[in-house]
Formats: C-alpha cells, structure tokens, sequence
C-alpha cells in the first residue's frame, strides 16, 4: 500500500514538471519581426553641397540676368539702333541726309527722342510734301533732327520733369510726368518707348515729330 502511495506521487510529480516545462517553452518563443516596421525606415537625407545651391542662387538672380541684358544690348550706337529699327526707317534716312547720323555714331553720350514712321506722316501732310522731298529740304531737317536730340544720357528714370531741358540746338522742351513732351510753340508728342540703350546713349521713341520755330 504504502508502495502504490509512493508511486502514485511520482506520476503527479512529473506531471507537473512536464507542464511546468510546457508553458516555459510557450513563453520564451521568440517573436518574428513585423516586415512592415522595416519597410517604414527611413533612409537618411543625403548631403548636398553648398557649392551648388550657391551655384543655382547666382544662375536665378535677377540683378545677375539684368547686368547680362544691358551687356547684351548696349552693343550699338544710337545711329545703328535706328538703322536697325523698322519703325525708324525715316529718322535714320533724315539723319544720314542731314550729315548727323556720325554725330551719333560718337562716342559722346546723347539722348534722342526718336519719330516713328508714323510720326512722320502729320509732317508730310502739314508740309504738302513727300518723303523724298522732305529727305532733300537738308535746312529744315538740319533744324528740325537737333531738337530730338539731348547733349547727355538720360535715362527714362532721370527725367527731370516739369523743368526746361535744352536740346542739341539750344531749343528747350519740357516733360510732364505723363511722358508728354512739350515744345517752345506748343507741339507735343507722347513718349512710347523708352530706354533702348546704346554704347553712347540712350533712345526714347516718340509719336510725333517736333517742330521749332
């Protein structure tokens, strides 16, 4: 009896061990990683060079593109700008006429107010004359083309408005803020284009011619 007793609390003793050893191994299972967690790494950014971003600044600033564009353009006199210039097929004609395309050719800086084609048309009309005849009145244009002319660079910005400014004849012409120029008898023209910038000046373009006394 005491025999079968004995026996008895072995079984149950290493029942227990067993299940003991069961729920250690269950425990201790190690855990698979989420592959989701390493896909969500996030790379490191990659360094970039100072040199360059420096490099990309200097190709995008404007007062870089500016300078570029005057070097550009100012590679002309004015007397070539006007040669070159489909609306100012008339001036340039008068002023080679005239014997004052050289003076613009120069390396003294002046500024002209210069009459478009169509400028020219009301003078034609006024006059009784045509083109080949007004090109030959070398008097009146010797007269006339010196007023459009200014014995320095001004710049659109420069202008001294509402003051008498003296032309290349010693005429005056005045300017309002509205871009209207103004002559001693009265005759106005409406600047329409401004700053063409040449190697020796500056040209403005105007819509009308203007007439001294």
């Amino acid at each position: 009896m005491l025999k079968k007793n004995l026996l008895s609390i072995a079984v149950v003793t290493a029942a227990m061990s067993l299940a003991a050893c069961n729920d250690t191994e269950t425990t201790t299972e190690p855990v698979e990683p989420d592959a989701t967690t390493e896909e969500a790494v996030v790379e490191p950014m990659a360094e970039t060079d100072p040199a360059a971003e420096t490099d990309m600044m200097d190709e995008t600033d404007p007062a870089a593109e500016a300078d570029m564009m005057d070097e550009t353009a100012a590679t002309q006199t004015i007397a070539e700008i006007a040669a070159d210039n489909e609306n100012l097929t008339i001036l340039t004609a008068a002023l080679q006429a005239a014997g004052l395309d050289t003076m613009l050719m120069e390396e003294a800086e002046h500024t002209v107010f210069a009459p478009t084609d169509d400028a020219f048309e009301p003078v034609l009309e006024s006059l009784g004359v045509t083109k080949e005849e007004l090109l030959a009145d070398t008097d009146l244009l010797e007269k006339v083309l010196p007023y459009h002319v200014l014995a320095s660079e001004v710049l659109a910005a420069d202008i001294p408005y509402g003051t008498d400014i003296e032309t290349a004849n010693g005429a005056t012409i005045s300017i309002s803020e509205d871009n209207v120029i103004t002559d001693a008898t009265g005759n106005t023209a409406n600047i329409t284009g401004t700053d063409i910038m040449a190697t020796n000046g500056v040209v403005h373009t105007i819509d009308a011619v203007l007439m001294p006394e």
